[in-house]
């Protein structure tokens, strides 16, 4: 154990010990109670008002509708500020929340794991211009276990429920055991971000953490994914063009239904099912309907689709079937480097090895302290000049922060002399 993760741990067992009674204590309920849902645009801007009037950082979260709804959208926003209270809003019900989000865009946000809640909070017009990740402060001091629920434990000595962290929250209305689990998720968030401020401060980390959360606000829209339907869960089954070609218009076709429907698209037809019938290729609706995934329970017309997708992918012409392998625009997999170029493979494993050291002297995820990605495209083309000059400039290029360039720039250009 390092330094940094026994600082981190002997502080989470104070935190437990210290707590009232012999263990960590379960928080059953708000301490103002559970707040009514905010339905209406009255209500809307009383909330408004009342967050605009308190001050100090806003805790925010967004319960989405994972594995039930289509896409990622925000079905309930919680927020929580000193002075104000907490708040539950309903973004179907009040769906354009970009006032509330001018209003607080001079507080800092404090959210956990901000890059989930950020896309969906856009959406809705709310997005931070400042903000502290307890997730990401959490790896950064060296918590073994980063969940919310754990952290609340180990730091403040207080245990979350964690029974409805997945259930279907487009529901209507929704039930009150799970508005009391949404209003306890902020209920103590502010608290934790005021305890790793200290932890962090303490491990000499902060202004690498204020770093990491200025990257986050400052992060673009990601551009849409190119060909989703590769990443269909059973892919590696799938090796020829053909059956390519199925898994993707079988694919497409389940998305637009899920779409429409506005349902998880595994739901409509499980990945298992997709692949099934790309392997097999049926020629009838009969062999269709034989396959797993395709049973009695599903109706006729639901079957013609499926069959008619897989239909266009056997009548398309060769120039028209996708590659076997999607271009990756990067370095091929570190397991293909020994025989493509071996002296690349040195670089990797010697800066893999420097890398990893330096993440558990500060015990951190080596992910935190330089992303595997960037590691692998820099021993794959390394800069003409291997001077720290030049490696610093690459790792900015690729998105490194300015206290990850200081940390593993004189180890990666050591990593870069090796030769075998």
């Amino acid at each position: 154990m390092t330094d940094a993760q026994e600082t981190a741990s002997t502080k989470a067992a104070q935190a437990t010990s210290e707590a009232p009674g012999s263990g960590p204590v379960p928080l059953l309920a708000p301490r103002e109670g559970v707040p009514p849902v905010t339905t209406t645009a009255e209500g809307l801007a009383e909330a408004t008002g009342s967050f605009a009037e308190a001050s100090g950082p806003v805790a925010v979260d967004a319960e989405r509708a994972s594995g039930y709804r289509y896409g990622q959208r925000a079905y309930l926003v919680q927020l929580r500020r000193g002075g104000a209270g907490t708040a539950l809003i309903d973004p179907v019900a009040c769906p354009d929340l970009s006032h509330l989000g001018e209003v607080l865009a001079p507080a800092e946000w404090v959210l956990h794991a901000a890059t989930q809640d950020i896309p969906c909070l856009r959406e809705i017009g709310m997005l931070p211009h400042r903000i502290f990740d307890t997730e990401l402060a959490g790896r950064l001091a060296g918590f073994p276990r980063v969940g919310l629920g754990a952290m609340v434990e180990s730091v403040l000595g207080y245990t979350l429920e964690k029974g409805h962290s997945a259930v279907d929250w487009s529901t209507r209305p929704l039930p009150e055991p799970w508005l009391r689990y949404a209003a306890l998720d902020v209920e103590l968030l502010v608290d934790l971000r005021d305890a790793l401020e200290s932890e962090l401060a303490q491990q000499g980390k902060l202004d690498w953490a204020r770093q990491e959360f200025a990257a986050i606000v400052a992060a673009p829209v990601p551009p849409p994914r190119k060909d989703p339907w590769r990443r269909t869960s059973g892919m590696h089954k799938v090796r020829r063009r053909r059956q390519l070609a199925a898994v993707r218009e079988l694919w497409s076709a389940r998305d637009t239904v899920a779409r429409q429907r506005d349902l998880s698209p595994g739901k409509v037809l499980t990945d298992a099912a997709i692949v099934e019938a790309a392997l097999a290729m049926p020629t009838s609706m009969r062999a269709l309907s034989a396959l797993p995934g395709f049973g009695q329970r599903m109706g006729r017309r639901q079957l013609e689709e499926w069959y008619a997708a897989v239909e266009r992918a056997r009548g398309m012409a060769e120039g028209e079937l996708p590659q076997q392998a999607q271009p990756s625009g990067g370095p091929p997999p570190p397991r293909a480097w020994a025989d493509k170029d071996p002296v690349a493979a040195a670089r990797l494993t010697a800066a893999r090895t420097a890398v990893s050291a330096r993440a558990e002297e500060l015990g951190m995820p080596q992910e935190n302290l330089l992303t595997p990605d960037t590691v692998r495209r820099l021993c794959w083309e390394p800069p003409s000049e291997g001077s720290a000059e030049a490696v610093g400039a690459f790792l900015r290029e690729h998105g490194a922060r300015e206290w990850q360039v200081e940390q593993t720039t004189p180890l990666l250009v050591e990593a870069l002399q090796h030769r075998e």
